[in-house]
């Protein structure tokens, strides 16, 4: 392999392994209610495998594929008018568990909201890629009409976590930008208010906002899925049960291959197992933003941090969730959920980091994990990526 396309290995093998445990787990997972539906149970493992296959290799192509060639505005803007109009077209479908999510074609289904996500930080990255805009109200009030536009067509699917996790990569991709405090702290206020809001006037949303105040209140009802949960990764102790000896996947644990499988992973492989995916999203973390951080320019910059914090985001979101530290939604685990409309747009996002990690790699390796930074601190960098303030090293 050529030096340009020698990507991180850590990045690479944090990826590709999380998506091989992944099927693994959602084999075991989904047996006994495979069993039940399709009279196969290797039916999710089979086209969980498939998905996969298909996903790295889309993220093979995607990290061999020069990023910069995305920083056109043609590109940008037609992906963003491409996602609307599927998040528009979800409406023309039945729903599916009482939400229009799904565009289901010659017997695939996609789900808008997860190729909204890296539209999302390419337009954002694409916004503030030039630099010098940062301190405008008027760009950052561009910035977040489009994310509201964004997020409004997800949360009347009905989806309120995906919007969420939307709002949440703006405000970090406008922290690393460099957009003024003022603005991101003013900007809390009214989507607490906003947040409260969908919360109070949405009875099944106070149901659940109950259920994760006091889930044994309800322990058949609300707090059902929040319980199994729990009573599951409890029963795991410390080494686990053992792979595929789980019982909570036999009917007791509602979604337990897709967004509740980190309760299996607890269950079946014990705190080990858990900390261990932990361990791994930490490897995906660090190395992803190391190589955001050595980027050639500020879009690659702005680009990989958005992609890591999506996916670290969401990670959290729904290991917090899993374990009723938040109230449930339905956020699955990057990587490792069952389901392909997450998983391909997903890897082709980290094939995009892959490929800004080989442009990256050996600039400043002399000055180690912060060598980009300082070379543009001490303005021995050419070409300099407009890193904001907050992320230079000053020498002394």
């Amino acid at each position: 392999m050529s030096r340009r396309w020698q990507v991180d290995e850590w990045l690479f093998a944090a990826a590709v392994g999380l998506t091989l445990f992944g099927v693994v787990m959602v084999y075991s997972a989904s047996a006994f209610v495979a069993m039940e539906e399709q009279h196969n149970p290797a039916h999710y493992l089979l086209r969980q495998g498939l998905w996969a296959a298909i996903g790295l290799s889309v993220m093979i192509a995607a990290m061999r594929f020069d990023y910069e060639h995305l920083n056109d505005g043609f590109i940008v803007y037609g992906a963003l008018l491409f996602v609307c109009a599927l998040l528009l077209a979800v409406f023309a479908f039945p729903r599916v568990n009482g939400a229009h999510r799904w565009i289901r074609l010659f017997g695939f289904s996609v789900q808008p909201s997860e190729v909204a996500k890296f539209a999302l930080v390419l337009f954002l990255a694409h916004r503030f890629g030039r630099g010098g805009e940062e301190g405008s109200l008027k760009t950052f009030v561009s910035v977040l009409a489009v994310t509201g536009l964004l997020a409004l067509l997800i949360v009347i699917e009905p989806d309120l976590g995906t919007a969420s996790m939307l709002v949440a990569t703006c405000w970090i991709i406008c922290f690393a930008a460099g957009v003024r405090l003022r603005y991101l702290f003013a900007l809390l206020l009214p989507a607490a208010i906003g947040f409260t809001l969908l919360l109070l006037f949405v009875p099944w949303r106070m149901r659940r906002l109950m259920a994760f105040l006091d889930p044994w209140a309800d322990p058949q009802g609300a707090g059902y899925q929040v319980v199994q949960s729990l009573i599951g990764i409890g029963s795991g102790g410390i080494h686990g049960l053992g792979f595929a000896q789980g019982r909570q996947k036999m009917f007791f644990l509602p979604l337990a291959h897709s967004d509740f499988i980190f309760a299996i992973i607890g269950e079946e492989l014990g705190l080990v197992g858990a900390l261990a995916v932990l361990a791994a999203f930490a490897l995906f973390g660090w190395r992803g933003v190391r190589a955001a951080l050595r980027a050639p320019d500020r879009f690659g910059m702005l680009l990989g941090l958005g992609i890591v914090a999506q996916v670290l985001t969401q990670a959290l979101f729904n290991m917090s969730v899993v374990l009723g530290l938040v109230p449930t939604k339905g956020i699955p685990l990057p990587f490792v959920s069952y389901g392909g409309s997450s998983l391909v747009p997903l890897l082709f996002s980290v094939g995009v980091l892959l490929n800004i990690s080989s442009r990256a790699r050996g600039r400043a390796d002399r000055y180690g994990r912060f060598g980009e930074a300082w070379e543009v601190a001490s303005g021995s960098l050419k070409t300099q990526p407009r890193i904001p303030l907050r992320w230079q090293i000053r020498g002394s």
